[in-house]
């Protein structure tokens, strides 16, 4: 699960060409918790477990005249899984599932940004979890960017994304309606 929120972090490249600004660098806003790498699995297929990752980091090229040149890169660290319950999380981190003392670290890094229209797009990039790098493609919706309240200038984006765990080597057997995990990520950046 938690190599599959990773994989959603990537999904935060970069779009289309609505927007205002000039080519430019952004920070992901986790200092003011204005970005989020959020994951669900169904458990036993009877409901869903959500949880996120609260630890993460990363930065994005953003161009409104030239979307297509966009970029991202995300570091996310796996030990900051959250379920909400610390007996689970405990066997989230554990070599069952991410393995975090192993892999302490997922990242994705964006190799083609393919414009479908003024705010949407399909990112390509490699994500690397639990040791395990595959190229994934996942569509990516811009949310708005603009000036903020205190004199610098944002822009965000949203993203999902579903990854089969054993792709990236997890291989516990959690039932057949739960091979795959969804990750969604909310990311605003503020211009450097």
């Amino acid at each position: 699960m938690k190599k599959l929120i990773l994989s959603g972090l990537l999904a935060l490249g970069t779009l289309g060409p609505v927007g205002v600004a000039n080519a430019a660098d952004y920070a992901i806003d986790v200092k003011g918790a204005h970005a989020f790498v959020s994951f669900k699995i169904k458990h036993l297929g009877y409901s869903w477990l959500l949880g996120r990752f609260n630890e993460f980091d990363g930065s994005f090229s953003y161009d409104a005249a030239a979307p297509e040149k966009s970029s991202i890169n995300v570091t996310i660290q796996t030990d900051s899984i959250d379920s909400n319950h610390a007996e689970r999380d405990k066997h989230l981190k554990s070599d069952d599932f991410l393995d975090v003392k192993k892999f302490p670290l997922a990242t994705f890094k964006s190799t083609n940004f393919k414009v479908i229209d003024e705010d949407s797009a399909i990112v390509t990039g490699n994500f690397e979890l639990h040791g395990v790098s595959k190229s994934i493609s996942f569509p990516v919706e811009k949310v708005g960017e603009g000036k903020d309240p205190w004199g610098g200038y944002r822009a965000g984006f949203t993203g999902k994304t579903s990854l089969k765990l054993a792709d990236y080597g997890i291989t516990r057997n959690l039932g057949p309606a739960s091979t795959h995990v969804e990750i969604e990520l909310n990311i605003e950046g503020i211009r450097q």
